[in-house]
């Protein structure tokens, strides 16, 4: 970051001197206020719940331009990224700060494929779960006791060390979700093979079985590759920030990525893909297209409790760019599967129509969000809701990792704690 021209002056209304911070500007994207002073100077604190004028870091990972509509990915658009990338490509851009060239892409690829396998052990250790578990609480599991099985490279002053981790972890959570899945359907793990590519070695944990293999659909692979890369990092989301918290006390690479997992879990975040399509369902189960008026009239009556799902976002306040590349796949990935006539898309499509005329969601700018149509994608292609966490999870941990890696890189970086205005009792005695 660079030191702005001018400062920013704090003044008080009782008299008390003015305050003067510096100010610093980033390469694109509102300058910030350094406040790292203002307890020292005043014994005051700031306040702001939920972080929402907060820098937490700086970071040179991720961009988004929440009134335009923009994502960039090391100063890569994510349309630019997904037309013309598959998700290591990305994943190497993300980690190394540009993309690879042949060499380095086949070095990457063939380092990652050759990490898929995991520790014979964790099969046992899976197997202590109830086969009703929710996939996202076997998840945080098992990459919690990663560091159980590689504690071989958990040196974090290391970055040696650190590049392992990071590579097992991209490696191995594919295959940890797909034993998560198996383990739900009672089915035998399925072993990664070395042949297939990153995505299509994820469809085959997922759905082959010994006695009937799965060939991997072209489209399919391909669409399940860019729903990676359009989840793979979101600037400092609450999951990225708990990474970034958790990983500033100096705890292994696997717990601070567990902890990650297990705040993505939440419905509010990780969870969001999975309440839109149960919203899209129990539509369709309750006069589909012909009652879609009725339901958005519902959604604008407060006293409702009737909520619209996958639309709106914290940061995006125009459209959010990966809603119209998960709308484009979601045909693609239809037409290829002979679902052109899927009643949930239909469903989907008549809802959005609806929501970008009518004045009361065009005013609060809620547009549709790329969890209003990743859903349908996953759902066509065969993966239960119950594991669409498990899935952004799987994308997500290149972001996660890339930026604790990048926190610990820091010569400045100090563990995490924030401040608290405390509104309980003043001193007492017990009487």
């Amino acid at each position: 970051m660079q030191l702005s021209n001018k400062k920013a002056t704090l003044s008080f209304s009782d008299g008390s001197p003015s305050v003067e911070f510096p100010v610093y500007q980033g390469s694109i994207g509102p300058d910030v206020i350094d406040v790292r002073s203002l307890y020292g100077k005043t014994g005051m604190f700031t306040f702001d719940p939920g972080f929402k004028s907060t820098a937490s870091c700086e970071s040179a990972i991720t961009f988004i331009n929440g009134e335009q509509g923009q994502l960039l990915y090391r100063g890569y658009p994510i349309e630019q990224l997904a037309h013309k990338c598959d998700f290591l490509s990305v994943a190497y851009l993300i980690m190394n700060g540009e993309l690879p060239n042949a060499q380095q892409k086949h070095e990457f690829d063939d380092l990652v494929t050759h990490h898929t396998l995991v520790h014979e052990q964790m099969h046992i250790f899976l197997r202590g779960f109830r086969s009703d578990a929710h996939p996202m609480a076997v998840l945080t599991g098992l990459v919690g006791a990663l560091s159980a099985f590689y504690h071989d490279s958990t040196d974090i002053t290391n970055p040696r060390h650190r590049e392992i981790s990071a590579v097992r972890l991209i490696a191995k959570m594919p295959t940890l979700v797909a034993m998560a899945y198996k383990h739900s359907m009672g089915q035998p793990f399925i072993y990664p093979q070395n042949n297939l590519s990153y995505t299509g070695n994820f469809l085959r944990m997922m759905f082959a079985t010994p006695c009937d293999d799965y060939k991997v659909n072209e489209v399919v692979e391909r669409a399940l590759d860019r729903i990676f890369i359009l989840h793979a990092d979101h600037e400092q989301n609450a999951s990225t920030s708990t990474v970034r918290l958790c990983g500033s006390s100096g705890t292994n690479p696997f717990a601070a990525i567990a902890a990650g997992v297990a705040c993505l879990w939440g419905p509010a975040h990780g969870g969001a893909n999975e309440a839109c399509l149960n919203m899209l369902e129990h539509l369709q189960a309750n006069g589909g297209v012909a009652k879609v008026g009725e339901f958005m009239e519902k959604v604008k009556d407060k006293n409702s409790g009737v909520r619209l799902m996958g639309f709106g976002h914290r940061v995006y306040k125009n459209f959010d760019p990966r809603a119209k590349l998960m709308q484009e796949t979601c045909r693609e990935v239809l037409d290829a599967l002979g679902l052109h006539s899927d009643p949930l898309f239909k469903l989907a499509m008549e809802v959005e129509r609806i929501a970008l005329e009518d004045r009361y969601f065009v005013d609060r700018k809620l547009y549709p969000n790329v969890d209003f149509y990743s859903g349908i994608v996953e759902r066509a292609i065969g993966i239960p809701s119950s594991m669409f966490t498990a899935v952004f999870a799987l994308a997500r941990t290149v972001g996660w990792i890339a930026q604790w890696n990048e926190m610990l890189s820091d010569p400045d970086y100090k563990i995490g704690r924030p401040r608290q205005l405390y509104t309980g009792s003043a001193s007492r005695d017990v009487k």
